[in-house]
């Protein structure tokens, strides 16, 4: 993938945009796309990229125009129906002078306008600028892979792949937290888009295209979900158990051959020893040639550590196998980095070993791996699944005693689970039971658990959020149909918007991706794939408590059963231990003094004072509440981001080499 930016006038008494402004766009986005730099400017608009050649190494250079050089388009993603798309289009008359997919875009927006997207199968934030009609396009990914930022400031919008380019390209911009995105995230651990973390920098939504013109804004949805209707016997998905199995597999197939053929550099895959990396890497070898890459996180610490079920899977593979070991002071050291890269709080500290392993990645000459995201969100793979159906269970008749029994059946992966205390975890998963039918239910024991760590927020933090219900504000912008589905497809709809968009694509997946200049490709993120989830019956994906069953049943013939078997273990690693060692970084101590908070003024000194002394002392046997964990990396991670975008700014470059360079506007030539 790449890195876009822009600069568009949104008045006739606004400045062109600056060159060196969209040059400085460019170069804070250089580890997104290391390869080439472009930049087009007109009088009203001006567009920046940072290339990592992926497809059609030799011509696919960005800002790319038309064949009249009206319209001009920056791109980050791809396209993996371009080639079906093409044949289309030249149908129609259209002509090509390049082999990339960035091209097939700009016809299919002429051919079709806003309903090109629907026809787009990939991953994308894409920006389209039409000069004569002076029109700016953009438009994101069904689910938010790539990211698009946007900032409206004295009569310009700035957009760009990351905050930090839209920085970089203003000193005047001002640079402070929204404390509503602060709520959010310490809410849903993650911001909801539009929301975003700094005041006056939104994203534009997954899955809708954004048109400004003449004035005026136009912001439409080109995709919505479409899950089955509860008590209506009839699901989209006509098929028996078993059809869905051979359904799945062909889609996941033909995904994840789209995905490993459709490049034009080796693709490797992410292998974690669960299911989900395992059949993707599985159909992957199969479209790999003679060589095929696969790269593993292990851990020091065994509680997080997979590695007898990574290396079961590689010697089924043959696949020529790389791993990096993370220890806690690996966590810590790297972390300032990563939250550079995030741009936003976090309240756990998996994507720093996610980062690692793309640096691995990299390190080997591998520019593209696929991925298992996401098929926990289409195939309700997670606990907070298995947790709603219980709860539910149990809300329908809230005296029973046995009811509440399966509660014991999840987390058995955690060593502190929440479970394994009977009078305690009927308490804390007992609360709001009567709620069972209500929007949200599901997640209402989380985010009301993460809620809590409100009470470390400032006073003056406190009073900007008084009276704001961010919980209340999402579930009263619902799907207009979301009361009409099954549970299980309003827990999912729910976990898809906030968690996956906001935090495991994002975070977790393109931020410690490109970070180190390495694409991630996600076949259960597919156009088709992501249909046929949704029209599945919630029986063929929940069967009573065992989890994503279709795809266990489509992977039966190519992934181990210990595999197939195993408990459900989610991805994690270690959390306020990283933090705590004898060892520590000192930036620790800098980003936690007094000083630095008072500055900050998002938490209260004090309060977070006792934390780090609570954790300290906890750190020698590293009994850490879920509560203290998340408090002390959300609060060390919030200091980080004031420190890098808030106290100091974003300066990108205006020295490096540019290969397009387009300059159309009046100055360039008078001269």
């Amino acid at each position: 993938m790449c890195g876009i930016a822009g600069i568009v006038s949104l008045s006739s008494k606004a400045a062109p945009p600056n060159r060196e402004a969209l040059v400085r766009m460019a170069s804070t986005l250089s580890h997104r796309g290391p390869d080439e730099f472009g930049v087009y400017r007109d009088d009203h608009a001006g567009l920046a990229h940072s290339r990592l050649s992926i497809i059609d190494l030799s011509t696919g250079q960005q800002p790319m125009a038309d064949e009249n050089g009206t319209s001009w388009i920056v791109f980050n993603g791809e396209v993996f129906n371009y080639v079906e798309l093409r044949e289309e289009l030249v149908a129609l008359g259209h002509r090509f002078r390049t082999s990339s997919d960035t091209e097939v875009i700009l016809h299919a927006y002429r051919a079709w306008g806003d309903a090109a997207f629907e026809r787009m199968n990939g991953q994308w934030a894409v920006a389209i600028w039409d000069s004569v009609a002076q029109r700016l396009v953009l438009s994101r990914d069904r689910v938010g892979i790539c990211p698009l930022h946007i900032c409206e400031y004295a009569g310009h919008l700035y957009f760009a792949s990351e905050v930090k380019a839209i920085f970089a390209a203003n000193a005047d911009i001002p640079r402070a937290f929204d404390p509503v995105g602060l709520s959010q995230t310490f809410t849903f651990w993650t911001i909801v888009p539009p929301q975003g973390v700094f005041q006056g920098v939104t994203e534009i939504e997954p899955g809708h295209v954004r048109t400004y013109e003449n004035g005026t804004v136009r912001d439409r949805a080109y995709w919505t979900p479409a899950y089955p209707v509860a008590g209506n016997r009839h699901s989209k998905f006509q098929g028996s158990l078993e059809d869905a199995v051979v359904e799945v597999r062909k889609a996941l197939e033909n995904a994840t051959s789209l995905r490993m053929l459709r490049a034009d550099v080796p693709v490797g895959s992410y292998l974690s020893g669960g299911l989900d990396s395992s059949l993707v890497a599985a159909m992957g070898r199969r479209f790999a040639g003679n060589r095929f890459q696969t790269f593993s996180l292990r851990f020091e610490d065994a509680e997080y550590d997979e590695t007898e079920y990574q290396r079961l899977m590689v010697n089924g593979l043959g696949s020529e196998h790389h791993e990096v070991v993370v220890s806690r002071s690996d966590i810590a050291n790297v972390f300032p980095e990563v939250i550079y890269h995030t741009e936003r709080p976090i309240l756990r500290t998996a994507p720093a070993p996610l980062f690692l392993l793309s640096k691995l990645v990299r390190n080997h000459g591998v520019k593209v791996v696929l991925t298992g995201e996401g098929a926990d969100e289409m195939f309700a793979g997670y606990d907070i699944f298995r947790e709603g159906k219980v709860r539910r269970f149990w809300g329908r008749q809230p005296a029973s005693e046995w009811r509440p029994r399966l509660l014991e059946r999840l987390y058995p992966y955690l060593a502190r689970s929440p479970v394994s205390q009977q009078a305690m975890a009927r308490q804390f998963f007992g609360r709001n039971i009567a709620a069972h039918r209500s929007p949200g239910f599901a997640h209402d024991t989380r985010w009301h658990t993460t809620s809590a760590l409100k009470r470390l927020l400032s006073r003056d933090m406190q009073a900007s959020i008084a009276g704001r219900d961010v919980i209340g504000d999402l579930l009263g912008n619902l799907h207009p149909d979301f009361a009409q589905w099954t549970s299980l497809a309003q827990d999912q709809h729910l976990e898809i918007r906030t968690l996956l968009s906001g935090y495991l694509l994002s975070s977790q997946g393109d931020r410690m991706l490109l970070g180190n200049s390495v694409e991630g490709r996600f076949p259960f993120l597919d156009k088709d794939v992501i249909a046929l989830a949704d029209s599945l019956p919630a029986s063929y994906k929940l069967r009573a408590l065992d989890e994503k069953h279709v795809v266990k049943r489509a992977a039966a013939d190519v992934v181990p059963h210990e595999i197939i078997s195993r408990k459900k273990q989610p991805y994690r690693a270690p959390d306020a231990l990283s933090f705590v060692t004898d060892d520590a970084p000192e930036y620790i101590d800098e980003v936690l003094s007094e000083s630095a908070l008072s500055e900050a003024n998002v938490f209260d000194p004090q309060a977070v004072v006792q934390l780090l002394r609570k954790c300290r002392a906890r750190g020698k046997d590293g009994q850490f509440s879920n509560t203290d964990n998340m408090a002390l990396v959300g609060v060390l991670s919030t200091q980080l981001l004031h420190r890098q975008f808030i106290a100091s700014r974003p300066q990108g470059s205006d020295s490096i080499e540019v290969l397009t360079d387009i300059d159309r506007s009046s100055t360039a030539r008078k001269t």
